[in-house]
């Protein structure tokens, strides 16, 4: 009984072809994986900050999706990642109208 590898590999994983170019592969995985958990940090949790703790939330937050794109490959961290970007999206929409509407 063998198992193949490509029907376990989450949609990014397969859309960068993880299994045919692993190196070229998992590089855009990580980028994939890095931008979203920025886009997801700065619209859910992210406060000014001065320049150097920025500096050091934005490494660990690197350091840290290196262990997700590795999860990412079989499973669906990088989908999880898009649904809360999504969500947040929606969020900060109805928020700015609403404060538009309460300011009329």
């Amino acid at each position: 009984m063998s198992v193949d590898v490509n029907e376990r590999l989450q949609f990014f994983a397969r859309l960068y072809q993880v299994d045919q170019n692993p190196e070229l592969g998992m590089w855009f995985l990580y980028l994939t994986v890095l931008l979203l958990s920025i886009v997801v940090f700065k619209l859910g949790f992210s406060r000014k900050l001065p320049l150097l703790k920025a500096v050091v939330v934005y490494v660990f937050l690197a350091l840290g999706c290196t262990f997700l794109t590795f999860f990412a490959v079989f499973l669906p961290v990088t989908e999880g990642l898009m649904v809360a970007a999504a969500i947040l999206i929606i969020y900060k929409v109805r928020l700015n109208q609403h404060k538009k509407e309460q300011s009329e």
